[in-house]
């Protein structure tokens, strides 16, 4: 797997890791009871959602065809996808169908966009050392950047909301 490749499969693992942000985001906006969590639960399915669609259109661009499906052939099998939420990547476990039936939606909630987001950033920050194109080198970075301030904020709300420190 070339230089190439390497853009390519990090868009084809990050749009189902986003659509799982999207997807917890899009509950946290029916089930919150606090207004910063819905305003953040809207930032993020808005700014994840429009580059879900930047990533897709320079994989057209670049690559001559749509995304696939992930896991596809030769992109991570066996990693576990839970519901197709990119949520059961290694190193992170969660389920959307456990927040939803969460007692403390809030708490869970943060607990696992927080995780989820270490994922994201993870994954990111490594891209960048092998992306060939500046474009989504500058994405990635962005995505570094704008998921540790989220991480930062949550980590906040959650040690002034519940006492304690996020595990």
């Amino acid at each position: 797997m070339g230089q190439r490749s390497a853009d390519a499969h990090f868009i084809v693992m990050m749009i189902p890791h986003h659509d799982g942000a999207i997807a917890m985001a899009e509950l946290a906006l029916q089930r919150s009871k606090r207004p910063e969590i819905r305003r953040l639960a809207e930032k993020i399915r808005t700014s994840q959602s429009q580059e879900n669609a930047q990533m897709r259109r320079w994989y057209r661009q670049w690559y001559g065809s749509d995304v696939p499906t992930w896991p596809g052939p030769g992109w991570g099998q066996g990693m576990g996808m839970r519901g197709g939420m990119g949520m059961g990547m290694p190193g992170f476990s969660t389920s959307l169908d456990a927040l939803r039936r969460a007692p403390d939606f809030d708490r869970a909630f943060l607990e696992q966009m927080i995780a989820h987001h270490r994922m994201g950033v993870m994954m990111a920050s490594h891209a960048e050392w092998g992306t060939v194109h500046p474009e989504l080198r500058e994405l990635e970075a962005a995505m570094v950047r704008v998921q540790s301030e989220e991480i930062d904020q949550m980590a906040r709300w959650y040690r002034q909301w519940f006492g304690t420190a996020n595990r």
